[in-house]
């Protein structure tokens, strides 16, 4: 369900009119939407759906870019949402599913893609439900990149905080990225949290600079940090697949490199480059990817993380139109649909749960 002009009573009445005990609702408003998400809540609240929601800096309808609506995703094989509050404090404890749940089985999940401590809680969560089942969402939050309440369902309008479900209900994944490698390894020999403090021992800026500049031809005296960044980020090296990017978004006063996501110390790092066909070229394997595992799936969803668009500029109709033909290329026939991201979930691999940055990620549900 796409609503272009959205009315919380709307919205909430075309839900109940398929909600079953076993459905789950997935949410997205576009940031900019003129919608009172509260009054939505309330009108959702009087009804029997199960839901849970995010504030998003755009939307995905089939090949179009959405800067205003809201996208409602039907899931089935719902058997419990959970609420998680306090990130970044980590002081709450993950209920231990008592069984081994196997493939056909999946964890929805929606972060505040802005907090600390998404990567403890993604390592939670894999201890609590383990290696077989799939694992697939988002970071919500504003383009602003300000923190504020961003994730919703009946316990409330959250931040720092993250919502999640597990399904009964086969899913299938595909994960890339695109950007290369222009330097490194180097190591991060002083981290805390999402900001990396020292690279190599140095102030991080002042290595991540040097590289960067000398590259670009830019300079971060006369240029805003993020409209160079953005075309240089991180990737976390993992041997015998792609590095997990991790996007830096400020330079604080210390010479800190503040990012989306957070970064052990002593992790191997290379500085990447984004070209734009490497990347459109990327995203339409990730959905070929998806595709290639599915048979005949009942809703697709795609997270895509908004630094792609803002790198790829007018070109990211290029990317959506990728991911739209490689998934009718094999016959697939939801619309995809989804949302431009602070952050991406998924599971990729052998099981493994990541949270990527400047990643495209495709799920297919059975």
């Amino acid at each position: 369900m796409i609503f272009e002009n959205p009315n919380p009573r709307e919205i909430a009445q075309a839900m109940q009119q398929n909600a079953a005990p076993d459905t789950l609702f997935v949410v997205m408003v576009a940031e900019n939407t003129p919608l009172d998400v509260a009054q939505l809540m309330t009108a959702l609240n009087e009804t029997t759906c199960q839901y849970i929601g995010g504030i998003f800096p755009k939307l995905i309808f089939d090949d179009k870019l959405l800067n205003l609506g809201v996208i409602v995703t039907q899931l089935k094989g719902l058997q419990k949402i959970h609420t998680v509050r306090g990130l970044a404090d980590v002081s709450y404890a993950l209920e231990k599913h008592p069984e081994v749940l196997g493939s056909d089985y999946c964890v929805f999940a929606l972060v505040d893609g802005l907090a600390s401590g998404i990567s403890g809680f993604l390592s939670e969560l894999y201890r609590s439900y383990g290696s077989e089942i799939r694992y697939f969402g988002g970071g919500a939050g504003s383009l602003s990149l300000q923190q504020a309440p961003c994730i919703f369902s009946r316990e409330g309008f959250l931040e720092d905080a993250a919502v999640y479900c597990l399904l009964n209900q086969t899913t299938h994944l595909g994960v890339k990225h695109g950007w290369e490698k222009l330097g490194g390894p180097f190591i991060a020999t002083k981290t805390n949290a999402n900001i990396v403090e020292e690279i190599n021992w140095k102030p991080a800026f002042e290595v991540y600079r040097e590289l960067v500049e000398a590259d670009s031809g830019a300079s971060f005296d006369s240029q805003a940090f993020f409209d160079i960044a953005k075309g240089y980020p991180f990737g976390m090296v993992r041997e015998g697949s792609e590095c997990i990017v991790r996007d830096p978004i400020a330079v604080n006063e210390q010479g800190h490199l503040i990012c989306v996501g957070e970064v052990a110390e002593n992790t191997f790092l290379n500085v990447l480059k984004g070209k734009i066909d490497p990347l459109i070229i990327a995203a339409g394997q990730a959905a070929a990817e998806a595709a290639d595992q599915a048979g005949k799936p009942t809703a697709a969803i795609i997270v895509d993380c908004i630094s792609r668009v803002l790198f790829l500029g007018d070109d990211f109709e290029r990317e959506a139109k990728a991911v739209s033909i490689a998934l009718r290329n094999k016959e697939i026939d939801p619309t995809i649909r989804g949302a431009l991201s602070l952050g991406e979930i998924s599971s990729f691999g052998e099981g493994f749960l990541e949270f990527f940055n400047k990643t495209t990620v495709v799920g297919l549900f059975e």
